[in-house]
């Protein structure tokens, strides 16, 4: 029986939500949104640029959608200077290394390579690269990980996803997959992370990325417990 993995990007593989959350948090500030950066680590983790964008149009009847090519071009310029992988991930892509495996991300597909490329993580994954331009619906839905396991050719049942947020967690278990919660970022205390992702549904927690083999073995080893 063939398991595949699929990884989300931001905060899975890089440690790029803090850079990626105080770009964006100015970006729609200027735009003239009331909105703080602790208040976008609660709410806004996982989800893509486009639908934040959506979220505050709605609410507050702000559109920063004018302002987005400023914050792209500011946060490639952050990523290339400060953009790190999260710990230990590397290591465990490595003894992970046997089984197929895929990047899901809500991050533009530019976005996406230049994270994976900055940080020496692109040969891991090949061209198994998706973004949630692909799909009609982004995370929380589950298209961008059904697309994922239909390019992996793997039943949905069989992939195990490592997702860093609640709409990640939410998005795989709607499309019927076993979800590890990582909080290995940068980023999980200021988002609460320990308390969102089993609320969301992760069917087992990784504190570490060097955590994340022993969690993908077992899973492995016991196909039927959920």
């Amino acid at each position: 029986m063939t398991y595949a993995l699929i990884f989300d990007c931001d905060g899975v593989l890089v440690d790029s939500e803090p850079l990626s959350i105080a770009e964006l948090g100015d970006t729609l500030r200027a735009a003239g949104a009331v909105i703080t950066n602790d208040e976008m680590f609660a709410r806004m983790i996982g989800r893509s640029v486009a639908s934040i964008v959506d979220i505050v149009r709605q609410e507050q009847g702000v559109d920063a959608t004018p302002l987005l090519p400023d914050y792209r071009r500011r946060l490639a310029q952050r990523f290339q200077q400060e953009l790190y992988p999260i710990p230990g991930i590397a290591h465990a892509l490595l003894e992970l290394q046997s089984l197929p495996k895929a990047v899901a991300s809500s991050s533009t597909p530019a976005r996406i390579a230049q994270s994976l490329e900055l940080t020496g993580l692109a040969g891991f994954f090949g061209t198994r690269v998706y973004s949630a331009v692909q799909v009609q619906n982004g995370k929380p839905a589950p298209d961008l990980f059904l697309l994922a396991a239909r390019e992996l050719a793997v039943p949905p049942e069989n992939c195990i996803v490592i997702e860093d947020s609640g709409a990640g967690v939410r998005a795989a278990k709607a499309a019927g997959m076993y979800c590890i919660g990582l909080l290995g970022g940068s980023h999980a205390q200021a988002s609460g992370l320990a308390q969102k992702l089993p609320q969301s549904g992760a069917d087992a927690i990784a504190q570490r990325a060097d955590q994340l083999p022993a969690l993908v073995r077992e899973r492995i080893s016991a196909p039927l417990a959920k």
